[in-house]
């Protein structure tokens, strides 16, 4: 008698992908796609940001972006459950965000209000607008409703012709709103640096994908080129550790690295490497990658502040950079990349761990993922939960279900 041996290649977890585990996923989905629309979206049609603990207060933080995240999670939410108060949630935080549109002033017509409102204070910023555009796109591909399209293309073409070096490879960050001027020379964002360079005040920029996104709609080739000249500006801009240590809100000096900034660039990479086959922008965003996979800790934690010298500051918990990590991970895996799939279960289990019971007594934080920020402010410790760690949480799970359970 012969005896066939068939090796099917498996990782941790893989063993547990039945009905049950799969139940898990839809249900952590579900809880944290139901917060999102039920508290996190306020009355106006845009996220509540942070909410500070202690004081059980919300405060505003870059309302483009995280209004744009919002939307993405809830037509993830909304495409996996069918749950139509998730499409009716993203679509009154569209109509918000399309409203930001400058209609009315003399240089910044067609660009939309996307500012700060934090610690670089009231500026239009490159990246609010682009960090959350990417939500508006997939809006408009639920709906069909062109404005959720044109609105940020609009703006992202008034970028391209205003704040954008392509020969040097970036764009700047900030935009007065008032007078409409590019900030070339100072940025807010160092309030205490005297003399500044360029790259103090713009950045190669392509959080959110913006100018493929664009490209893909309009079929315009040059958006399509304005794209692919930031990804090779961020191949060769990337250093060793893969990451885009020469700027904000990395810190070079101390060897510090922000949890989701070098993360969108190498997302962006992996964008690239789909639509040109370019094999550079993938291997950059493997070294992203392999970098996150070492902030990971044991139990799957990723905090705020992570140093290349392996020292982790554990006073901030940053479930959104959990989420992020994941899903690169998951979608460097499709693309044949190893290594890591134990990184992967331990974001998943984390995920479906660190979230606030759905019958928490304080309605702001019930069925959110955790996402802690620690801060010294106005004379007092700042503690808030980040509505960031909820929605890149159910854009990771709604990934997980994808590749894990999926047709």
């Amino acid at each position: 008698m012969i005896v066939l041996l068939l090796f099917i290649p498996v990782w941790p977890g893989m063993a547990r992908r039945g009905p049950e585990k799969e139940q898990q996923v839809l249900q952590a989905l579900d809880e944290t796609a139901t917060y999102i629309a039920d508290v996190l979206i306020n009355e106006q049609g845009y996220s509540r940001c942070d909410y500070n603990i202690p004081e059980g207060r919300w405060y505003d933080y870059e309302p483009p972006w995280h209004t744009g995240q919002a939307i993405y999670a809830l037509t993830e939410a909304f495409r996996l459950t069918h749950r139509q108060k998730y499409l009716e949630s993203a679509i009154r935080a569209g109509d918000w965000w399309v409203g930001l549109q400058i209609t009315d002033h003399p240089k910044l017509n067609g660009m939309i209000n996307s500012i700060h409102g934090d610690h670089a204070g009231q500026v239009i910023v490159f990246a609010t607008m682009s960090d959350g555009s990417a939500g508006l796109y997939k809006l408009y591909e639920v709906t069909g409703d062109r404005r959720y399209a044109d609105v940020p293309t609009r703006a992202g073409d008034w970028m391209l012709r205003n704040m954008c070096l392509l020969d040097e490879g970036v764009c700047y960050d900030n935009v007065d709103p008032v007078t409409g001027e590019v900030l070339k020379a100072h940025s807010p964002f160092w309030p205490d640096k005297e003399n500044q360079d360029l790259y103090d005040v713009a950045r190669p920029n392509n959080e959110g994908s913006l100018f493929l996104d664009m490209y893909e709609y309009t079929g315009n080739e040059e958006y399509k080129a304005a794209f692919i000249t930031l990804c090779n500006s961020l191949v060769e801009k990337q250093g060793p550790e893969g990451m885009w240590m020469d700027f904000m809100p990395n810190n070079k000096a101390e060897g510090s690295v922000h949890p989701r900034f070098n993360l969108w660039y190498a997302e962006s990479l992996i964008d690239g490497y789909e639509l040109t086959g370019d094999h550079r922008y993938l291997e950059a965003a493997v070294k992203t990658a392999r970098t996150f996979a070492g902030f990971q800790d044991s139990y799957g934690t990723i905090y705020y502040k992570n140093y290349l010298d392996g020292r982790r500051d554990r006073s901030s918990i940053t479930g959104s950079a959990v989420a992020f990590s994941g899903l690169l991970w998951l979608r460097l895996r499709e693309h044949g990349v190893e290594g890591f799939d134990e990184a992967i279960e331990l974001s998943l289990q984390w995920i479906l761990k660190n979230r606030y019971a759905a019958s928490h007594p304080d309605p702001n934080l019930a069925g959110a993922v955790i996402n802690t920020r620690l801060r010294h402010k106005k004379g007092k410790l700042w503690l808030t939960q980040r509505d960031v760690g909820s929605t890149f949480g159910v854009r990771f799970l709604a990934a997980y279900y994808d590749v894990t359970f999926g047709d």
